[in-house]
C-alpha cells in the first residue's frame, strides 16, 4: 500500500484499459483503515471503484463448497461477486461527513477505554478504601475524585477534622450549603471508621490509585472536547433537526446516524 506499489497498480490498470478498450472494474473490501491508501489513490486518479462490505463478501464465500481463505481465492470471490450482484460504484462521502464519522468513532473508542479504566480504578479502590463507594452518589464526579486524590486512605481521613474536609470539598464547584458539606464530611469520617484497611497502605497501591484518578480526569476532558466538536459538526447538517425530532434520539445518536 505504499506509493510505488500504487503507481505499479496504476500502470497495470492503464495497460488493461488500453488492451480491452474500456476501464477495468476495481473492486475491493472495506477492511478497517487498511484500504484507505488505495481508496485515496483511486480518488486522486479519478478512477471509479466498488467498495464492498466485508459481511457481504463473507456471505458470498459461504456459498462455495470449498472454503479456501487466501488472497488469491478472496480476489476470485470478489470478481464473482461483481458479476453476480448488482453493485453500485462507490460514492465517497463529503469531507464533512468523513470528519463526523471519524470523530464519532474516536469518541466510541475512547468511551470503551474510559469504561475499562473505571473498572481498574474500582479494583484499586477496593484494595485501599472500599467503604468510599458509599460516600458519593457519583463516584467519578469532580468532588469525589479530588477528595480521594487528597485523602486516598482511611488513615488520611482520620488525620483531618470534619470541618477541614467540608471546607476542601466545597472548593470543587458544587453549589451546596455548608451544612451539606459538613454532612458529607461526616459520612466520609464514618466510612473511614468502617473501612477494613486501617493500617498503612503500600506505596505501590497509592501510586496506582492516583494514576487511575488522573487518567479518569484526562478521559473525561478528552471525551467532553470530542463531544463538543461532534455536536458543532452534526448541527451543520441539513438533516440534523429532522433526525433529532425523533423521540429518544439525542445528539450522540444523531451524529452516529449522520
Amino acid at each position: 500500500h505504499d506509493l510505488p506499489g500504487l503507481h505499479m497498480f496504476h500502470r497495470f490498470y492503464q495497460e488493461v484499459e488500453e488492451t480491452s478498450g474500456q476501464p477495468p472494474a476495481i473492486i475491493f473490501e472495506s477492511t478497517g483503515h487498511y484500504h484507505e491508501p488505495v481508496l485515496q489513490f483511486l480518488e486522486d486518479q479519478d478512477i471509479a471503484y466498488y467498495l464492498i462490505n466485508p459481511v457481504i463478501s463473507f456471505e458470498a464465500r459461504k456459498t462455495s463448497l470449498r472454503q479456501v481463505k487466501t488472497d488469491k481465492a478472496d480476489a476470485f470471490h470478489l470478481g464473482q461477486l461483481y458479476y453476480k450482484e448488482d453493485l453500485e460504484i462507490y460514492q465517497r462521502k463529503t469531507d464533512k461527513a468523513l470528519n463526523l464519522r471519524l470523530l464519532t468513532r474516536q469518541h466510541s473508542a475512547l468511551t470503551e477505554s474510559y469504561v475499562a479504566i473505571k473498572l481498574q480504578f474500582q479494583v484499586a479502590l477496593d484494595c485501599i478504601f472500599p467503604e468510599y463507594h458509599h460516600v458519593f452518589s457519583d463516584l467519578y464526579g469532580k468532588m469525589s475524585l479530588n477528595t480521594l486524590l487528597n485523602y486516598p486512605t482511611a488513615l488520611d481521613i482520620h488525620s483531618v477534622s470534619q470541618e477541614t474536609l467540608a471546607e476542601e470539598m466545597s472548593q470543587y464547584g458544587a453549589r451546596r450549603s455548608q451544612s451539606w458539606f459538613l454532612s458529607k464530611a461526616a459520612q466520609l469520617k464514618e466510612a473511614a471508621e468502617r473501612n477494613p484497611f486501617q493500617s498503612q497502605i503500600s506505596h505501590g497501591q497509592l501510586v496506582s490509585l492516583c494514576m487511575y484518578i488522573q487518567l479518569l480526569f484526562q478521559y473525561k476532558e478528552h471525551l467532553s472536547e470530542l463531544q463538543k466538536e461532534i455536536n458543532v459538526l452534526a448541527k451543520s447538517f441539513e438533516d440534523y433537526r429532522l433526525i433529532q425530532s425523533v423521540p429518544g434520539i439525542g445528539d450522540k445518536i444523531v451524529a452516529t446516524i449522520l
